[in-house]
């Protein structure tokens, strides 16, 4: 099946949103924490989260264009701190239900049923079922003059894993701790591990890390 520029141009509006989003394959489905200056909580579903360094530790993510009241960046860029909380398969419902247009004053905790969580003084809710949770303060925002989404990077200042999920080399197990993924819009899956590969190198062949030999950490 071939699609031209011209027939993308012509599909129908949801029917593109669907169709191209699933098109960058499996993605991380997080849930991010926020609260304005006067403590109303906000949280919503996002599937843009992205690596990028170690040192310093950043991480990205794409937030829709600001054309209609967008809470989660109106609470980053006012108090500067924000949690990313990865979905398990116990929340996926609740998770999607973040993503509802509720009023600033509606705290999409409350809406869903999630439990927000304050840890080590951090300002920003974490999501308490969340099994994996990252505090973050914000280093940097930029508009997409392409198509005015907003691009925000965020340094990783806390960080609370389950601790029999790392492995002795840093390796963190999500499929240990049910982290789910996210394909298109709407549709989530569980994963399975067919491996990890050792650090690859030029002439030598590529070989598969003895997992059972991998120990949690401490």
């Amino acid at each position: 099946m071939y699609f031209s520029q011209h027939d993308i141009q012509q599909f129908d509006d949801r029917y593109r949103a669907l169709m191209i989003n699933s098109l960058s394959g499996f993605k991380s489905a997080n849930l991010i924490g926020t609260a304005d200056k006067d403590g109303n909580e906000n949280l919503a579903i996002v599937s843009s989260v992205f690596h990028l360094g170690a040192n310093p530790p950043l991480m990205g993510m794409i937030i829709r264009p600001n054309s209609v009241p967008r809470h989660t960046l109106e609470n980053i860029l006012q108090t500067q701190f924000y949690t990313i909380n990865h979905v398990n398969t116990d929340i996926v419902v609740s998770a999607h239900q973040t993503s509802a247009r509720y009023d600033k004053t509606q705290s999409e905790f409350d809406a869903v049923k999630l439990t927000s969580q304050y840890l080590n003084d951090f300002s920003a809710p974490y999501v308490q079922q969340s099994r994996v949770k990252i505090g973050l303060a914000l280093r940097y925002t930029q508009t997409l003059e392409i198509n005015k989404t907003e691009l925000v990077i965020g340094e990783i200042i806390d960080v609370h894993i389950e601790c029999d999920s790392i492995c002795d080399d840093g390796f963190v197990d999500l499929e240990k701790m049910g982290t789910v993924a996210v394909s298109g819009l709407d549709s989530y899956h569980s994963t399975k591990p067919l491996g990890r590969l050792k650090y690859a190198k030029p002439f030598e062949p590529p070989q598969f890390i003895d997992l059972e030999n991998q120990q949690p950490s401490d």
